[in-house]
């Protein structure tokens, strides 16, 4: 008889780590491709606005110094938040492959166990029928 893998508990307690890494994973991936739209939606609004505006007065011309130098800030602001998210996501990426190496090392156990198993439950059914067989000779031998 097959005896379960004594590690099974541990092995689904890993997978289950694993899942939670992997969610993680794309969460942060997530966050981070969101930041880098933002950054480019507001390089495109940048570059849209500096191609677009007739300047007609000194008024104008200020007013669109000070939209430049806001959306500037606000790019500086997206470029470290994206730099966060970047960090972010390279720590949920370590985190996801330290949990997949372990449980990868329990899923290596247990299939040798599984081999283990086998083999023994081959050989206990093998000396089961090299016993029936000798039965047979020792009783009246085989005919």
């Amino acid at each position: 008889m097959a005896t379960r893998f004594p590690l099974a508990g541990l092995l689904r307690l890993r997978h289950a780590e694993q899942d939670r890494a992997a969610a993680a994973l794309a969460a942060a991936n997530d966050r981070l491709r969101d930041a880098a739209d933002a950054r480019i939606a507001a390089r495109r609004n940048l570059a849209d606005r500096e191609q677009a505006q007739p300047v007609t007065d000194a008024a104008t011309l200020s007013a669109l110094a000070a939209a430049r130098a806001s959306t500037r800030g606000m790019l500086e602001e997206l470029d470290a938040v994206a730099r966060t998210r970047r960090a972010e996501a390279d720590g949920a990426q370590a985190a996801y492959s330290a949990a997949r190496r372990a449980a990868l090392g329990l899923e290596k156990l247990e299939g040798h166990h599984d081999r283990e198993q086998a083999a023994a439950d081959l050989r206990a059914e093998q000396d089961a029928l090299d016993e029936i067989a000798a039965r047979r000779r020792t009783e009246g031998g085989a005919r």
